[in-house]
C-alpha cells in the first residue's frame, strides 16, 4: 500500500506566492496561451533589441586586431551562417510549445536533471556577457562622466534591476521606447564615416592584425581561433527564446506574420549580430588609425568616441554622444542578460533543491556574480574566456539542434516537447552523452591533444561531434529515455486546478500525480521533495547509474560504487575537479598578464590545491555520512508513514463498519418503534370494544344477571392492558423525542393516599409491612403531569412489593423548598452492583438462585427512568445482594393555587339531551366499534348512521346531512383525514368532526391542519369522555333520569340484531364445530333470524366457509341499510 502524501498548508501558500506571474513571468513553467497576448511586432522588437550589446563590436575588434581582417571576417560570416541554421528549429519549437530554453532542453534529449548542466552553461553565458557589457558601460561612464571604476561597476550592474523585476511587460516597454534612439545613434556615425572617409574602409580590408599573415591571406589556424571566439555567441539563442515563448500562435496572428516574427526574433539576431561584429572590426581599425593604442583600440567606448568625431567636430559633444550610445546599448542588452540569467538560475536551483524563493532572488544573485567577475577583470581576458566557453556552448547547441532537426524527423525521439518532471527520466543519455562527448573531445583538441589544426578548429569539431553523436546515441538507446511514463488520462482543453497551489493552469502545464491523487502543475511538481517520484519508479539518477554500471561493469562493482565508500570517491573526485578547474582558471588568468611569471604563481596555487583537497576530503566524508543518516531517517519516516496510513485506513474501514452497524441498529430501532406503535394500534381497537361494552353493561346493571364485581374486574383488567400499551408507546415516543408532558394541577395528598392505600393492601396480603412517612409539609396542590407521576410511583412500589417476601416496604416522601424526593426502600433480595445499569434497560429481568419468579414485562424501570428524566428529575439506586434496595426519585414540584373545578356529571344517569334530534355518522372499518358507538348514542336520542369506509361515509354525509361525524383514521379507501378535509370543504362548520383512532401519535403530525376537526379521542376511551366531547362539540345539555321509551325500544331493536362478527371470525379459521355451536345458541336467542341461522348452519355442515362468510356479511349490510332507512324515515 502506498501512503498518500498529505498536503501541508505552508507549502500550499508558498507555491501560491511563487505562482504570482507578475514577478515570475512563467519561469519554470509552460507559457500559458493567455500570456501570449502581445503583438508579433512587439515580441520580435523585444527580442531583436537584445542585439544592441557592444560585446559584438568588442569581439569583432578583438579578433581583427589579433588575426587580421581576412580571418576575422571569414570566421564571422561562416559562424554566423552556422548559428542561423542551428537557431531555426530551436526558435520554432520554443515558439510553438511556449517553452524557454531550459524547458526546451529538457524535452529535447537531456532529461529532467540532465538539463541542469545546460542551465549552468546558459547561466554562465548570461553572467559572463552581463559582466562584459557592464564593464563596457562602466568604461563609458568613466570616460564621459568621470565615475570611478568600482562605483561604475555597481551602477551599471544594478541599474537594470527595476526594469527586469516585472519581466517581459516592462522589458518590452523599455526596448520599445529606447529602440528609435539606439538606431539613430548607431547609424549616424557610420553614415558620417561613409560620407567622409572612403579610404579607411578600403584600408580596413587589408589590415593583417597583430599575428595575421602579412599577405592578408586566410590562415586556417587563425580562422579557427577567431571562430572559437565567435562561436561563444551560439548560446545567445537562449535569450532570444526566452522572449519568443510569448509569441502568439500562428492560428491567431496568421502564418506569414508568425514566421516573419519568428525568423526576426530567433535566428535573425545573428544577421544583425554579424553586421555589428564587422562594424566592430572596422571601428577598431579606425581607432587604431587615429592613434588609439592597440590595447585600447578594442574598447567600444574608444571606438565610438572616434566614430562620433565624424558626426560632430567638438570632442566634448562627441564624447557625450558616444557615452550616451554606450549606456543605451548596454542597458538594452543587460536587461536581457539579467532576465535570462534569473530564469536559468531558477531552473537550476529549483530542480536540485526543490525550492524556489522567486525569480527576483536569482536575478540579484546573477548580478552579484557578474559584479565579482568584473572586479576580477573578465573584460581584459575576453578572447581567452570566450574561446574556452565556446566549446561547451557549441556542444550544447549542436546537440539541441541535432535532436530537433535530425532525431525528431527520423522518429528517433518523440514528437513535441515534454518538459514536466512527472514524465521525464532524470538523465537522458542522448543529450547529456552527446554534449559531454563533444565538449571533452573539443576541449582536448583545443588543448593540443589532437594536433595544431584540430586545436584551432576545435569548435567545429565540437559541433560535428554533437551532430553525429546525438542520433547515434538515440538510435542505440531506441529513444526509451525520452518519456518515463505516458499520460493515463486524456488531455482536456479546459483549464485544470492544481491540487497543491489551487491555481488553474492550461492542460499543457498539468500532470496527474498519484502521490497527491490529483492534477498537479509543473511548478508544484518541480518543488515537491516528498513524493520520491512515485509516478515513475526506477527513473531516478541513482537507479539509472546503477543499471548502467551493472551493464558496463558488474552487479558487484555497481553495488560497491553505490556504497558509502563509492559515493565518497565520486563526490571527492567531483570536488577535486571543480577545485582544480577553478585554480587552473586563476593560473591561466594570471599567465595572460605579462607582468606575472608562471613560475611565481604556479607553486602557491599547487599548495593551495593540496590543502583544499585535504579539506574537501573531510567535507566529502562528512557529506556522505550526513546523507546516509538522512536517507535512513527518510526511509524510516516513510515506513512509519506507510504504517500510519495503513492504520488510518484500517480505522476508516472500522469506522465505516461501525457506521453501517449504527445505521443497521438505528433502522432496527426505528422498525421496533414502528412495530410498537403498530402493536399499540392493534391492541387499542379490541380494548376499546371490551371497555366500551363493560361500561355499557355497568350502566344497565339490572339487565345483567351476573355479579357486578365481575364487570369491574373485566374493566380493571382492560384498563391495565391499556396502561401497558401506553407504556410501550411512551418508550417509542421518548426515543423519537416526541414525549408530551402536561403540567396539571394535582392534589398531591389525594394522589399519594390512593397509591399508598392500593399497595398497603397488597403488602399486607403477602405478610409484608408497608410503612409510609412524610418529612416536611406537603402542599395540597402542585403542578406536574399527574399521569407520569402516578406511573413512576406505581412502578417503583409495585416492584418493591413484588420482590419482597419478608420484612417491609418503606415509602418516604421528603419535601423541602419545592423539591420532592420519593424514596422506595425494601428488604428484598437486593441487586448486585454490576447489575445496577442493566435493570434500567428494556426487557431486562434479573434472575438469581432461590428467587421466586415474578411476572412482568421488564419495562417498568425503563419507563420509570425515562419518565423521570422527561419530567426533569433524577433517579438513583442504592442496593447490594441480601440487603434490599433503595430507589430515590427527585423532582422539582412547585406549589400551585387550587384550580376551579366544575362538578362532573354521572354519565350512568344520562337519559337524553335537550333540543332537536342530532344526526351522527360513525365511520370505522371495525364493525364492533360502530356497533359500540351506536349502542351508546342511540338510546340517548341520537340518530346514528354507520359506514365501514370513507366512501360510504361521504355518501351518507351528503344524504342524511348529519350534525356530527365520528371518524376513524385508518379505513379502506379515503383515510379519516381525507374524509374530514372533504367534509370540511363541502359543509364548512355546519358539521362537527371528531376523530376516534387507535393511533395515539397521529394528532402530533405537524402536516395535519387542526382546523379540520373539533376533537380527537384515542382508543380505548371512556364513554364519559366521548359524551363530554360530543356535548362540547354540539353544544348539548344532558338530561338526567329514566330513559325515554322510544329510545329503549330502539336500543332493544338494536340489540336484536344477529352478531355475525363472531360467526365470521370462527368461519375464517375453519372452526366448524365452533360455528355450529354458536349458531345453535343463536337459534334460541334470535328466533326472528331463523331462516338466516338455518342457511348458515347448512353451509357450516357442508364446510363451505367462504360462502358462509359472504352470506353473513350480506345479511349485516342489509341490517345496516334497514336501520338507516328507519332512522331516515323517523327524521
Amino acid at each position: 500500500m502506498t501512503a498518500q502524501q498529505r498536503i501541508v498548508r505552508v507549502r500550499r501558500e508558498y507555491n501560491k506566492w511563487v505562482a504570482d506571474q507578475t514577478l515570475e513571468d512563467y519561469a519554470l513553467r509552460f507559457t500559458a496561451e493567455r500570456a501570449r497576448r502581445w503583438s508579433p511586432f512587439r515580441v520580435a522588437n523585444t527580442a531583436i533589441a537584445s542585439v544592441s550589446f557592444l560585446a559584438l563590436e568588442a569581439i569583432g575588434a578583438a579578433i581583427t586586431l589579433t588575426c587580421g581582417f581576412t580571418n576575422a571576417a571569414a570566421a564571422i560570416i561562416v559562424v554566423s551562417v552556422i548559428i542561423f541554421v542551428t537557431c531555426v528549429p530551436i526558435a520554432y519549437y520554443a515558439a510553438r510549445y511556449g517553452a524557454d530554453i531550459d524547458l526546451l532542453t529538457r524535452g529535447a534529449g537531456f532529461g529532467y536533471l540532465g538539463s541542469t548542466i545546460t542551465s549552468i552553461i546558459y547561466a554562465s553565458f548570461t553572467f559572463i556577457f552581463f559582466a562584459i557589457e557592464a564593464a563596457i558601460m562602466a568604461k563609458a561612464l568613466e570616460a564621459g562622466l568621470g565615475v570611478p571604476d568600482a562605483l561604475g561597476y555597481l551602477v551599471c550592474a544594478f541599474a537594470v534591476l527595476p526594469i527586469v523585476t516585472h519581466g517581459f511587460t516592462s522589458i518590452s516597454r523599455f526596448q520599445m521606447w529606447t529602440q528609435p534612439l539606439w538606431i539613430a545613434l548607431h547609424v549616424a556615425p557610420f553614415a558620417a564615416i561613409a560620407l567622409q572617409d572612403h579610404a579607411t574602409l578600403s584600408a580596413w580590408t587589408k589590415f593583417t592584425g597583430r599575428i595575421g599573415p602579412l599577405d592578408g591571406k586566410l590562415d586556417l589556424t587563425l580562422f579557427g581561433a577567431a571562430s572559437g571566439v565567435v562561436f561563444a555567441l551560439a548560446a545567445q539563442i537562449g535569450e532570444q527564446v526566452d522572449f519568443l515563448r510569448f509569441l502568439p500562435g500562428a492560428a491567431t496572428v496568421g502564418r506569414a506574420r508568425w514566421w516573419a516574427s519568428l525568423i526576426a526574433a530567433g535566428p535573425g539576431w545573428i544577421v544583425v549580430g554579424a553586421a555589428k561584429m564587422l562594424a566592430g572590426s572596422f571601428l577598431a581599425y579606425l581607432a587604431f588609425k587615429h592613434g588609439v593604442p592597440p590595447e585600447n583600440a578594442g574598447d567600444p567606448t574608444q571606438m565610438y568616441v572616434v566614430a562620433f568625431g565624424y558626426v560632430v567636430r567638438d570632442e566634448t559633444i562627441g564624447l557625450g554622444l558616444a557615452t550616451t550610445f554606450v549606456i543605451v546599448s548596454q542597458l538594452k542588452i543587460n536587461v536581457t542578460n539579467a532576465y535570462a540569467g534569473s530564469i536559468a538560475w531558477s531552473n537550476f536551483f529549483s530542480r536540485l533543491t526543490h525550492s524556489h524563493p522567486g525569480r527576483v532572488v536569482w536575478l540579484v544573485f546573477n548580478i552579484v556574480i557578474a559584479v565579482v567577475l568584473i572586479e576580477l577583470g573578465v573584460y581584459r581576458a575576453i578572447e581567452g574566456i570566450l574561446g574556452f566557453y565556446s566549446h561547451v556552448a557549441v556542444a550544447w547547441i549542436g546537440t539541441l539542434f541535432a535532436d530537433l532537426a535530425i532525431n525528431k524527423p527520423l522518429g528517433l525521439s518523440p514528437k513535441g516537447i515534454e518538459f514536466k518532471r512527472a514524465y521525464l527520466y532524470e538523465i537522458n543519455p542522448v543529450g547529456c552523452g552527446a554534449t559531454l562527448f563533444a565538449s571533452v573531445l573539443s576541449i582536448a583538441a583545443h588543448a593540443g591533444a589532437l594536433g595544431e589544426t584540430l586545436s584551432a578548429m576545435s569548435c567545429y569539431l565540437a559541433l560535428a561531434a554533437a551532430l553525429v553523436a546525438t542520433p547515434l546515441i538515440a538510435y542505440a538507446t531506441k529513444g526509451r529515455f525520452y518519456i518515463a511514463r505516458r499520460e493515463r488520462t486524456p488531455a482536456s482543453a479546459e483549464a485544470q486546478k492544481c491540487c497543491i497551489c489551487e491555481h488553474e493552469f492550461e492542460p499543457q502545464d498539468m500532470a496527474s500525480c498519484p502521490a497527491y491523487a490529483g492534477p498537479i502543475c509543473s511548478l508544484c511538481c518541480t518543488l515537491d521533495a516528498r513524493c520520491g517520484d512515485a509516478c515513475k519508479p526506477e527513473t531516478r539518477l541513482a537507479d539509472q547509474l546503477r543499471r548502467s554500471l551493472a551493464r558496463v561493469l558488474s552487479e558487484r562493482a555497481a553495488e560497491m560504487l553505490g556504497s558509502n565508500v563509492g559515493r565518497y570517491l565520486v563526490i571527492f573526485a567531483l570536488i577535486i575537479c571543480l577545485l582544480g578547474g577553478a585554480l587552473w582558471l586563476v593560473y591561466w588568468q594570471a599567465v595572460l598578464d605579462a607582468r606575472i611569471a608562471p613560475a611565481l604563481i604556479g607553486p602557491p596555487l599547487l599548495k593551495a590545491f593540496v590543502i583544499l583537497s585535504l579539506i574537501s576530503g573531510i567535507i566529502s566524508w562528512f557529506f556522505v555520512l550526513a546523507q546516509e543518516s538522512r536517507l535512513v531517517a527518510q526511509e524510516e519516516t516513510q515506513r512509519q508513514t506507510t504504517l500510519l496510513m495503513q492504520e488510518i485506513e484500517a480505522h476508516k474501514n472500522t469506522d465505516r463498519a461501525l457506521q453501517k452497524a449504527k445505521e443497521a441498529a438505528e433502522a432496527a430501532n426505528i422498525a421496533k418503534s414502528r412495530y410498537v406503535v403498530g402493536l399499540s394500534h392493534e391492541f387499542r381497537t379490541p380494548l376499546n370494544s371490551i371497555l366500551g361494552y363493560v361500561q355499557l353493561l355497568e350502566r344497565r346493571t339490572p339487565s345483567v344477571p351476573s355479579d357486578p364485581n365481575a364487570l369491574r374486574t373485566i374493566r380493571r383488567s382492560a384498563e391495565h392492558l391499556a396502561s401497558l400499551v401506553d407504556g410501550l408507546l411512551d418508550i417509542a415516543k421518548i426515543e423519537a423525542g416526541r414525549m408530551e408532558v402536561h403540567r396539571d394541577h394535582v392534589r398531591l395528598p389525594a394522589v399519594l393516599r390512593q397509591v399508598v392505600d392500593m399497595f398497603r393492601l397488597q403488602a399486607e396480603a403477602k405478610g409484608v409491612a408497608f410503612r409510609y412517612e412524610v418529612r416536611g409539609s406537603l402542599p395540597k396542590w402542585v403542578r406536574i403531569d399527574e399521569k407520569r407521576l402516578r406511573q413512576i410511583l406505581l412502578n417503583l412500589l409495585s416492584n418493591a412489593v413484588k420482590f419482597t417476601e419478608v420484612g417491609e416496604v418503606r415509602f418516604t416522601i421528603v419535601y423541602d423548598r419545592d423539591m420532592a424526593t420519593f424514596e422506595v426502600e425494601d428488604t428484598g433480595p437486593g441487586i448486585a452492583s454490576d447489575q445496577h445499569e442493566r435493570i434500567f434497560r428494556p426487557f431486562e429481568r434479573l434472575e438469581s438462585v432461590g428467587r421466586k419468579w415474578a411476572p412482568g414485562t421488564g419495562l417498568g424501570l425503563t419507563i420509570t427512568k425515562l419518565m423521570t428524566e422527561v419530567l426533569g428529575g433524577a433517579i438513583s439506586l442504592r442496593s447490594s445482594v441480601g440487603h434490599g434496595s433503595l430507589f430515590s426519585v427527585k423532582f422539582y414540584l412547585p406549589q400551585s393555587a387550587p384550580p376551579i373545578i366544575s362538578a362532573r356529571p354521572d354519565y350512568s344517569q344520562i337519559s337524553g339531551y335537550d333540543g332537536a334530534r342530532v344526526t351522527v355518522v360513525v365511520a370505522d372499518d371495525e364493525a364492533s366499534h360502530r356497533e359500540l358507538v351506536a349502542r351508546l348514542l342511540a338510546p340517548l336520542g341520537f340518530v346514528v348512521f354507520t359506514a365501514r369506509d370513507g366512501t360510504t361515509c361521504l355518501d351518507l354525509v351528503e344524504r342524511v346531512a348529519p350534525q356530527l361525524v365520528l371518524l376513524d383514521i385508518n379505513m379502506p379507501g379515503p383515510s379519516g383525514w381525507e374524509v374530514a378535509q372533504t367534509v370540511r370543504r363541502r359543509k364548512g362548520r355546519d358539521v362537527a368532526i371528531v376523530m376516534l383512532s387507535a393511533d395515539a401519535e397521529k394528532e402530533l403530525d405537524v402536516d395535519i391542519d387542526r382546523c379540520t376537526y373539533e376533537g380527537y379521542l384515542v382508543k380505548p376511551f371512556k364513554l364519559g369522555d366521548l359524551l363530554d366531547l360530543i356535548a362540547a362539540t354540539c353544544d348539548l345539555v344532558w338530561r338526567f333520569g329514566a330513559s325515554r321509551p322510544d329510545a329503549e325500544a330502539r336500543d332493544a331493536g338494536a340489540r336484536r340484531r344477529l352478531p355475525v362478527d363472531d360467526i365470521v371470525a370462527l368461519a375464517e379459521i375453519g372452526h366448524a364445530r365452533g360455528v355450529t355451536a354458536l349458531l345453535k345458541k343463536y337459534r334460541a336467542e334470535f328466533p326472528e333470524e331463523d331462516s338466516l341461522v338455518e342457511t348458515l348452519s347448512r353451509l357450516s355442515i357442508e364446510m363451505k366457509f367462504d360462502e358462509l362468510v359472504t352470506v353473513a356479511r350480506r345479511s349485516q349490510v342489509r341490517s345496516d341499510q334497514r336501520d338507516q332507512m328507519e332512522a331516515r324515515d323517523e327524521v
